[in-house]
């Protein structure tokens, strides 16, 4: 069973306090500052994404340079062997893998000005002079503090977020169940009085 973040997305307020909390945990930790999950602003609703932590993670099967390792909390990417080529951006499912780098702009002696993307382009498609890019993704915070789990989830004011494993999933199982039950009942009981009218 894998563990993951999951979010109950009736609960999220689109604040992101959780970007927040895991930019600054993987800045302490000497890591990329870039956020480990995406926030998602539709109409009707927001909602993080991170990585599901997959059983079969296409993303570990496809790196060329094996930047992608299996721990025993989760999948984490290895900064410093990642060529940026984008691959596991490509095969992730969920959308949960996005390129980041530390722009060069403003720093001496760089002769080229770091060109500005158009506002709708993709993660996938952008790219900048002398920016070293790397693939980013959830790590559950496991590479510096495992007993502390992840930062996102702590921070979250509303709970909408969660550690999704066989405990949790056990429990929202049980609760469709009952829920499905409730329902079904409340359904024969309007189908018997229906034929009784």
């Amino acid at each position: 069973m894998n563990t993951f973040i999951a979010i109950e997305p009736e609960r999220c307020i689109g604040c992101g306090t959780c970007l927040a909390a895991c930019s600054h945990g993987h800045r302490m930790a000497g890591l990329q500052a870039e956020p480990r999950l995406a926030m998602v602003f539709a109409p009707e609703v927001t909602a993080a994404v991170t990585c599901h932590q997959c059983e079969g993670a296409p993303c570990l099967a496809v790196c060329p340079v094996d930047a992608i390792t299996r721990t025993e909390e989760a999948l984490v990417v290895n900064e410093q062997t990642c060529i940026g080529c984008k691959m596991c951006a490509i095969v992730c499912p969920f959308g949960a893998i996005h390129p980041s780098g530390t722009s060069t702009a403003g720093v001496a002696g760089t002769s080229y000005p770091t060109p500005i993307q158009p506002r709708g382009t993709s993660p996938l498609l952008a790219w900048d002079i002398g920016v070293y890019t790397c693939a980013v993704k959830c790590d559950l915070c496991s590479t510096y503090d495992p007993e502390e789990g992840p930062h996102c989830v702590a921070a979250c004011p509303t709970n909408a977020l969660y550690v999704r494993d066989a405990t949790t999933l056990a429990g929202i199982r049980k609760d469709k169940m009952q829920a499905a039950v409730a329902a079904n009942q409340i359904m024969m009981g309007r189908s018997t009085n229906l034929r009784r009218s």
